[in-house]
């Protein structure tokens, strides 16, 4: 997979977990329907047979049931064994950024956590834009792939829609791939 492709994606996966889809970004999706494809087949018939105003008001519900009320796409929440979120420089993941000079204004986004899902998904979309390609592998290694798969798959049983269902094994799928990708291109077998 080419790195224009991944960056679409960490893009992609930076929306669609850092808040529920507004009526642009189901528009989007709704007129993609290679992209509905890729995500899964049940996706894109269910958006198929669906108005816009019936799916988004479903994949709101899920969404902020899955990742808002009952769970959390926070990595410290979702390691430390008393479900704490750590901010600052105590959190492992800010400290990586804070390592790779990567600037995160979390005054000025919606999420106020620097180990949120979107917020990880993002900091790789920077990397691949960046072309540090040790620093993907790095991340993924100690914390996309050690977190957000398991998180993913215990969620996966929750979800109400097709999309959320498909999504979480399109991105644990996507992540799991790509971890090889970049354990190829290191040449290490641990990526890092």
């Amino acid at each position: 997979m080419d790195d224009r492709t991944r960056l679409y994606i960490y893009a992609f996966l930076s929306r669609v977990f850092t808040e529920e889809l507004d009526d642009k970004a189901i528009a989007d999706l709704a007129s993609n329907d290679e992209l509905l494809k890729t995500i899964g087949e049940e996706t894109f018939e269910w958006f198929s047979k669906r108005d816009k105003e019936t799916i988004r008001e479903e994949l709101n519900i899920d969404y902020n049931s899955l990742f808002v009320v009952h769970n959390h796409p926070i990595e410290s929440s979702v390691m430390d064994s008393k479900n704490e979120i750590l901010v600052g420089l105590q959190n492992p993941v800010m400290q990586f950024y804070f390592s790779r000079g990567y600037d995160l204004n979390l005054e000025s986004s919606k999420l106020y956590v620097p180990d949120h899902a979107g917020i990880e998904f993002g900091f790789m979309q920077s990397m691949i834009s960046q072309n540090d390609i040790m620093a993907q592998a790095e991340f993924l290694h100690d914390h996309l792939v050690r977190w957000i798969v398991p998180f993913l798959l215990a969620v996966k049983p929750m979800a109400t829609t097709p999309f959320y269902r498909d999504l979480c094994d399109f991105t644990v799928e996507f992540l799991l791939s790509d971890y090889t990708l970049l354990k190829e291109r290191t040449g290490d077998a641990d990526a890092r």
